[in-house]
């Protein structure tokens, strides 16, 4: 197993979060999440290769020859819908504070209130 993914993982997760801490607009902000959660990705992958291993396709394979695991890219998969759904989600959520507040800058938009 090769330390390389793990770097690299680390290093997307640290510029992802350096860029949250950092962020002066909305979009960015997504932007930088979703960066962070691409970490996972690399770190799931990582996990589930094996050196020399064929695709998780049975069928032609003999018995006990080595294969990824099918798992672990199921997870990936789900991963990606999930961070596709939440950026969207997400970047919604920056555009109606940007037609509420005239601005995306999360440090001058001042808590929502209801008006009495």
């Amino acid at each position: 197993m090769s330390i390389l993914p793990w770097i690299v993982a680390a290093w997307l997760f640290g510029i992802g979060l350096y860029g949250i801490a950092t962020s002066r607009h909305f979009v960015h902000l997504v932007g930088c999440l979703t960066v962070c959660q691409s970490s996972t990705y690399v770190l799931l992958l990582s996990l589930g290769y094996k050196w020399g291993a064929g695709p998780p396709v049975f069928f032609d394979h003999p018995p006990g020859t080595p294969a990824v695991d099918p798992v672990i890219q199921a997870l990936i998969l789900t991963d990606i819908v999930i961070g596709a759904a939440m950026s969207a989600l997400l970047l919604v959520l920056a555009i109606q504070v940007q037609k509420r507040t005239g601005c995306c800058d999360p440090q001058s938009v001042r808590a929502l209130r209801k008006s009495k």
